[in-house]
């Protein structure tokens, strides 16, 4: 694979306005990008077709331009990378699970059960148990899931803010079971481990800063970056915005989207900006400015709690 000059990214899910949190990750992702001579992109990460919309990544889109965070080249849109993810499937050892989640769940249930990990059901089934299997879900209108047969049950990347970071690895869903799609053209239920993974070695992504509520799934991605030869990238996960009770900001907090403070507080894109920046430890009314200051090692530690007051 012939990897591009490194990049930066930021990917959001357009399943509705971006709120104040995912503003400073998108801002600081944009940082960390410049400060350090990268290419940043932007990628639509809308394989959920259920609850991903176009207008609503179009309006994402323009409200990162608000705040003046600009990227290079196309924005990708993960819906048309199918293909792509089929051959990354290819490449890998895998197998077909037939298991629902009340099978899994009354499997981790079990003695010496590790909670919330698959637990290797279907992993050596006989090939006549596989077909009995597989032909019990066609009669219902569905298909197996895909899982990778992994050969280590952890992974340990390095993180700038966590450092050395060892997670769980289990035999992980690449692509989702079910009812298959009735336009044979729109592709299977592909997982978001999957699409991750190739769509940043694609773009030449070597920094992945986001929020560290996604740390613990990084060594998966970064052991499956591993299976499929891809290098490994540079994990930044940076602390969230949380509310007066210090939990995570979401839009049931009240006015916390771009769009309701400026439309409904009498704020500008400036006064978010340098809400944000302040957030960060600095004072700057642009992005430019804040780039010209901006220092990762100087940055706090601690997630920012907003109390709603811009």
């Amino acid at each position: 694979m012939d990897f591009l000059s490194p990049a930066g990214r930021y990917a959001p899910s357009p399943s509705g306005d971006l709120h104040l949190g995912n503003l400073r990750t998108a801002l600081l992702a944009w940082l960390y990008a410049r400060s350090s001579g990268r290419r940043f992109l932007v990628r639509v990460e809308d394989i959920d077709t259920q609850r991903s919309s176009r207008e609503s990544a179009q309006r994402q889109l323009e409200d990162l331009a608000a705040l003046g965070l600009d990227w290079d080249g196309e924005v990708i849109y993960q819906q048309d990378r199918y293909a792509a993810y089929e051959a990354a499937l290819a490449q890998l050892p895998t197998y077909e699970c037939y298991c629902s989640r009340k099978d899994i769940q009354e499997a981790s249930r079990a003695p010496h059960a590790i909670p919330g990990q698959y637990p290797g059901t279907c992993r050596a089934l006989s090939d006549d148990e596989r077909a009995a299997k597989r032909a019990e879900l066609a009669a219902q209108n569905r298909v197996p899931a895909i899982r990778l047969l992994a050969d280590v049950s952890s992974f340990t990347i390095h993180d700038a803010f966590a450092g050395e970071y060892t997670g769980e690895v289990d035999d992980f869903i690449l692509r989702r079971g079910g009812q298959p799609p009735a336009d044979p053209n729109q592709g299977m239920d592909w997982a978001y481990n999957l699409a991750v993974v190739v769509d940043d070695a694609f773009q030449g992504v070597d920094q992945i800063v986001r929020g560290d509520d996604l740390l613990s799934s990084a060594p998966r991605q970064a052991y499956l970056a591993h299976q499929l030869g891809y290098p490994e990238p540079e994990f930044v996960h940076v602390p969230l915005v949380l509310n007066a009770e210090g939990v995570r900001l979401s839009k049931r907090d009240g006015a916390v989207t771009l769009r309701q403070l400026l439309e409904g507080h009498g704020r500008d894109a400036g006064d978010v900006v340098k809400l944000l920046a302040q957030s960060l430890g600095y004072e700057a009314s642009s992005v430019q400015e804040l780039c010209e200051q901006f220092q990762p090692e100087k940055l706090p530690r601690e997630a920012f709690v907003w109390d709603g007051a811009v």
